[in-house]
């Protein structure tokens, strides 16, 4: 009786792994979107292939509800002629951060760490830093701050710690850190605003020493493998490494030219390069879209909760008070998250709050939750001008989708 009981289980089981497998197509209408304008998206990304802006794109929108519309265009190879396939992976470099935030917030809920902590509470290293008071011609006079950095300082960009590069491409995140300490800071912490990848590792190795987990497979254990993100890793398989979407940049002459991933080092299969929480993901556009659904429905999703509703708020709203910052006029941010202050330029199709983050070869991801909207861009292309996140294939983008919303 029992083993008939458990073979039609794992029956059912196996039926609803092949019916889930095959997702249902968009159905913009059902999401109060215009299907016929959404078509004019894959139509403008198309227009920067052919004039040789991008080598490729794939672009997605979303709401709340799920997926209204999910394009490929142009390549993925350009000597191969390899056409952009929409689960094509690519290196989403900063877009890296929200999720190593997720992670340091999920602690907090847990009340295993504060974000007012010190830094030095579980770093030791940290204790006793010194800041740079002075820069001379020939000198550099140093002080100590006037108080110690916290986790809050580092997850908005406001800590002082200047970018370290890494020692070699297998160093771990302790090492890594450990380099960071000895620097000195760049100035008071709290009273700027200074972009630093180099914070974010060090929160990567934060939730390591709380969790007792290598970062990677506290990501991977707590959020990646339950949101049913198979394609986001920090080290792909060879089998998704064939899908990886090759970087561009302007050719002198014009045209584009194949560009090299200055961040990652070592073979991109290697599960001994550094995992590096604030810039190390390879994810696909379907992969985001199942975090930023979970983070716009406040934490949750699809009856499971990740991370609380007051701490997405905290995570998705302004922490930087009127501090200039971001790389495009009107932002500010929040904690590990970009945040939409004031709508101008690239950004003024979006609602005042919308929150998400660019990556360095002008990946994007945002969230209007205002509008009920996330967008996904997928690009590979290095010096996209002014920069990836004020630049006009986003803007393009963003506008077509936002002009889909039916009213």
């Amino acid at each position: 009786m029992k083993t008939a009981f458990r073979s039609s289980l794992a029956l059912l089981t196996l039926l609803l792994l092949v019916v889930s497998s095959f997702a249902a197509p968009p159905n913009p209408t059902a999401l109060g979107m215009d299907a016929a304008k959404l078509k004019e998206i894959p139509k403008r990304m198309q227009k920067f292939v052919e004039d040789g802006v991008l080598s490729g794109a794939v672009t997605l929108v979303a709401r709340r509800e799920g997926i209204a519309s999910l394009d490929a265009v142009g390549f993925s190879d350009l000597a191969t002629k390899r056409p952009m396939r929409a689960n094509d992976l690519f290196w989403i470099a900063s877009m890296t951060k929200p999720f190593t935030a997720t992670t340091v917030m999920m602690l907090q809920d847990e009340g295993k760490l504060s974000i007012e902590d010190p830094v030095e509470k579980y770093l030791p290293e940290f204790k006793g830093q010194w800041m740079i008071a002075e820069r001379g011609k020939d000198s550099l006079t140093l002080k100590h701050p006037a108080r110690p950095i916290t986790l809050r300082d580092l997850l908005t960009h406001t800590s002082g710690i200047a970018n370290v590069d890494s020692p070699r491409p297998n160093c771990s995140l302790a090492e890594l850190v450990m380099g960071c300490s000895q620097l000195p800071l760049q100035f008071e912490p709290g009273s700027k605003w200074a972009y630093s990848t180099a914070g974010i590792n060090v929160l990567g190795r934060v939730v390591e020493v709380v969790s007792g987990r290598p970062f990677a497979e506290f990501l991977d254990a707590r959020l990646l493998k339950l949101l049913g993100m198979k394609d986001t890793t920090f080290w792909p398989t060879s089998a998704q490494a064939r899908r990886v979407a090759k970087a561009y940049q302007p050719r002198e002459g014009g045209g584009l030219e194949e560009a090299g991933n200055y961040f990652i080092k070592g073979p991109l299969t290697s599960r001994e390069r550094t995992p590096f929480p604030g810039g190390g993901l390879y994810s696909t556009a379907p992969d985001l879209v199942r975090f930023y659904r979970m983070i716009l429905n406040g934490g949750e999703i699809s009856g499971r909760r990740y991370v609380s509703k007051a701490a997405v708020e905290q995570m998705t709203r302004t922490q930087t008070g009127e501090l200039k910052t971001g790389f495009v006029e009107g932002m500010s941010f929040g904690l590990g998250w970009g945040v939409v202050r004031q709508p101008a330029g690239v950004t003024a199709m979006l609602s005042p709050g919308t929150s998400g983050h660019g990556g360095a070869y002008g990946t994007q991801g945002w969230i209007d939750a205002k509008q009920n909207l996330i967008v996904v861009l997928m690009v590979q292309r290095a010096k996209l001008q002014p920069n990836g996140d004020g630049s006009v294939v986003r803007g393009a983008f963003q506008e077509a989708a936002v002009a889909a919303i039916r009213k």
